[in-house]
């Protein structure tokens, strides 16, 4: 794909003097950097198939971006720059559009390789959440409904056992009983929403490593990738990132015996996520620090199986087995999970 000049101009760019390139691996927007003299900026395509409203992603960035100005001026926030028209997004040619600063001497990762890169992400998402922490997260808008809501979850799987693949079913009956053996981790979700101990925040909801800003030092800088910005429990945040960096490959390995949690970066994230919060967490909330990862983790089994058996409808598949392995891979992760409890929780205050 490529930018039209259109799109350029809107931003007030000549597309005669700038230089576009695609940008980055992300899977759902299409990104580019633009090349302007010795300034550079970041240029993206909202994807409206996962995205719906994206006017509630505008609406969700403006609204943090006045309220950190106003509360936390110090807070290091990437901004949409506006376009000519005074806007922060743009439907341009059939397309939503938005032009970010480029962070000069910025780097993502895709991968945390130890114990320090676990740590500033978790003080950086930390952080990011206690600095909107008196903002009333009702005032934010819904980007995905139900996105990380796994009572719906559970239903959705349910759901697919009496209307799915009954052939896919049958090969799955392991996994399918492993889930409905450990419903009460889905269970435990409807405790946490109906405790008043537990405040619906203004969370990130997708807290991979790829979306921190790191330094030429390996020093955070900042959170990036707000579209998912919605009211949510910091289960959401904490739980992404366990399941996303505890182990050592991804949800695509294939190897099972390659499926390990690593203790020492559990706690880093700990550590570092509780000194971002600060005093954020109420006693009922900082009790369920290890049950995030139980959350999230189950969660996406359940998601990779329920689309398994419902033919693959949602996340595609690029060969056959392919939600059957990434829900195996999951549910090999919180078996080691639920395994390495104490471990985990031992000295993570050291």
């Amino acid at each position: 794909m490529s930018v039209s000049a259109n799109v350029l101009e809107v931003f007030g760019f000549d597309a005669s003097l700038v230089e576009v390139k695609p940008l980055g691996e992300g899977l759902i927007n299409h990104t580019y950097i633009i090349s302007s003299g010795n300034d550079a900026y970041v240029l993206q395509k909202i994807n409206t198939a996962v995205f719906k409203n994206p006017d509630a992603i505008a609406h969700n960035i403006q609204l943090i971006a006045g309220y950190l100005a106003a509360h936390s001026p110090d807070y290091y926030f990437v901004a949409p720059i506006s376009s000519v028209h005074g806007n922060q997004m743009e439907y341009i040619d059939e397309g939503y559009y938005r032009v970010f600063p480029y962070v000069n001497g910025s780097h993502a990762k895709t991968v945390v390789q130890n114990e320090e890169q676990a740590f500033e992400a978790g003080y950086q998402f930390g952080l990011f959440t206690s600095a909107l922490n008196g903002l009333d997260a009702n005032d934010l808008q819904i980007t995905i409904p139900d996105f990380h809501n796994l009572t719906l979850r559970y239903e959705q799987f349910a759901s697919a056992l009496t209307s799915g693949n009954q052939d896919r079913i049958t090969a799955s009956k392991n996994q399918i009983q492993y889930l409905q053996d450990h419903k009460w981790i889905a269970d435990f979700f409807e405790t946490i929403k109906t405790n008043p101990n537990f405040k619906l925040r203004a969370t990130h909801h997708d807290t991979k490593i790829s979306n921190l800003l790191f330094d030429e030092n390996d020093k955070g800088i900042c959170v990036i990738d707000l579209d998912t910005l919605m009211p949510g429990y910091f289960i959401s945040d904490l739980g992404d990132m366990f399941r996303t960096y505890l182990c050592a490959v991804s949800e695509e390995e294939t190897d099972f015996s390659k499926i390990s949690v690593r203790p020492t970066i559990y706690k880093a994230i700990v550590r570092g996520y509780l000194k971002g919060a600060g005093n954020m967490l109420s006693k009922d909330e900082a009790d369920q620090i290890y049950y995030a990862g139980l959350f999230m983790i189950y969660m996406q089994a359940l998601r990779f199986l329920t689309d398994f058996i419902n033919n693959d409808v949602y996340y595609g598949a690029k060969y056959s087995l392919h939600n059957y392995n990434r829900a195996s891979n999951q549910i090999k992760l919180l078996e080691d999970y639920l395994q390495k409890k104490e471990t985990l929780q031992i000295g993570i205050n050291n």
